[in-house]
């Protein structure tokens, strides 16, 4: 008599992997949610019931011991129990049986993705979940996406975020100078040779410095109309910024609040034919510029800067634009 159709559907397993999961690895908010799914599920027919039992079996047969007993490796044990598991865990019954069982498959992927713009390209991106990446001129990142958490690594460039809630997958995303972690928000995150600056339009982000753990209190939480920027040094004061202010490049403007010359000069690049530069003059990286500019009038903008800051403009040989101090 064939055992296959008592075993619990592969689909259902996989469903209960994910809230065991989550009782191990998420946070005390997600854990408690999870158990009570769990529970809830037991109660729904005896396939659900089968399928937790499995999946609690296999989250805890990592240590090879109880796997030996419910999933049993190749060689191990006779062919009917091969192909019942198999049979169990679908077409990822091989990673299980070769690869370190149930918290091998948690901690897989569920998505990964490598995204990045050229000089003046900008980029919108929708994600699985519905999460909005707004991407700057010159911008590199990689998103990758588990069972627990969805993680952003921005190497370069600058990003608006419109994050889709989610309680049990915590979002952050990982710079060299910070870590920011989602509290539900739209927010944007900026990586130059400057520094790092964080700016919240909507919701509320924590900031930690470097590569301090994200599982300890936040050095700063950010609500709605808050930035800072950050450096090797440390995080900077919370500044206001304006919200609508926020990612305004996608809709053709930059603006600049107290920025320093140098970033600005570094933004404008990532955008004109021509490259600016500024002169040798140290007193040049002292000069700071605030206001809006629209990015298809770059020579409104460079005829109107001396007459904002005390510099001259001249062509370089290579046929830069040269900022100097007059």
């Amino acid at each position: 008599m064939s055992v296959y159709p008592s075993s619990p559907p592969s689909r259902l397993v996989e469903q209960a992997l994910l809230l065991v999961g989550r009782v191990h690895k998420g946070d005390a908010a997600s854990a408690d949610a999870a158990r009570a799914r769990l529970q809830q599920g037991r109660a729904v027919d005896q396939h659900h019931a089968a399928a937790i039992d499995m999946a609690q079996r296999l989250w805890d047969a990592t240590d090879g011991s109880a796997l030996r007993e419910a999933v049993p490796r190749p060689g191990r044990a006779n062919s009917q129990a091969r192909r019942r598991a198999m049979l169990l865990l679908g077409l990822g019954g091989a990673a299980f049986l070769t690869a370190g069982g149930a918290r091998w498959w948690w901690q897989q992927p569920t998505l990964a993705l490598a995204l990045e713009t050229g000089h003046g390209q900008l980029r919108n991106q929708v994600l699985s979940d519905g999460t909005e990446l707004g991407m700057a001129a010159r911008t590199a990142l990689s998103v990758t996406y588990y069972r627990d958490r969805r993680e952003v690594r921005l190497v370069q460039g600058e990003v608006r975020f419109k994050v889709a809630p989610d309680a049990a997958l915590p979002f952050t995303v990982h710079t060299d100078l910070a870590q920011v972690r989602v509290l539900g928000t739209v927010f944007t995150v900026s990586v130059r040779a400057s520094g790092l600056q964080v700016a919240v339009a909507e919701g509320r982000v924590g900031v930690w410095h470097g590569a301090q753990a994200t599982d300890g209190p936040p050095a700063l939480v950010l609500q709605a109309g808050d930035g800072v920027r950050a450096d090797r040094q440390g995080l900077g004061r919370r500044v206001a910024v304006q919200p609508d202010d926020v990612g305004a490049w996608r809709r053709g403007w930059l603006v600049f609040d107290d920025t320093p010359l140098s970033e600005v000069v570094e933004r404008w690049n990532d955008y004109l034919p021509q490259r600016l530069q500024l002169g040798p003059q140290e007193r040049l990286h002292a000069l700071r510029l605030s206001g809006s500019f629209p990015l298809r009038q770059p020579q409104s903008f460079l005829r109107g800067l001396p007459d904002m800051l005390p510099v001259r403009l001249s062509r370089g040989d290579d046929g830069t634009t040269v900022i100097e101090a007059r």
